[in-house]
């Protein structure tokens, strides 16, 4: 796929379809996303680096999401579809990137388009779209100090329910 096309799909938050670009070679050399980085191609573009930061993190790809956050240093990306990298890694289930944005500090009480933050987001994906990591990522979310406040107790599903409930929901 050619740059100005990835641009455009990184843009219009066709993130799936964009996965491809941010995997790891066989051959060792770097996935298209990096190598256009280190050749520049993003310098004009600053608005689509920050959404290929939230596609790294959308599909829990940490190669990409630590390489950039070492050089970059935005750990919420870009928000062109309503949720922020950290929010789509949350609803994603992807545990390695949560634990990668808590450790780089990434605020955990943003909200995205929908007046969620990072942890309401992942409370509603928890309950609406489970994905295998979820509980998880609630519980390293409510460590890292997310505010309980914002979700809903009870939530009706007795996993979620059950690490809320040990983090003082009532």
């Amino acid at each position: 796929m050619p740059f100005d096309e990835a641009v455009s799909g990184l843009m219009a938050g066709d993130f799936s379809r964009l996965k491809p670009l941010f995997e790891a070679r066989p051959d060792g050399s770097p996935c298209p996303i990096l190598k256009w980085y280190e050749d520049g191609l993003f310098a004009d573009e600053p608005k689509a680096l920050e959404e290929a930061f939230t596609c790294a993190c959308f599909n829990g790809c940490t190669e990409v999401v630590e390489h950039l956050l070492a050089r970059e240093g935005d750990p919420l990306g870009g928000a062109n579809t309503g949720l922020n990298a950290f929010h789509w890694a949350a609803n994603r289930g992807q545990l390695d990137v949560v634990k990668i944005l808590v450790r780089n500090e990434a605020p955990l009480e943003t909200r995205n388009a929908y007046g969620g933050t990072v942890l309401g987001c992942t409370v509603w994906s928890a309950i609406n779209e489970p994905k295998p990591h979820h509980v998880e990522v609630i519980r390293v979310l409510l460590a890292a100090g997310a505010q309980i406040s914002e979700t809903e107790y009870p939530t009706g599903d007795e996993r979620v329910d059950e690490v809320l409930k040990a983090h003082g929901a009532a």
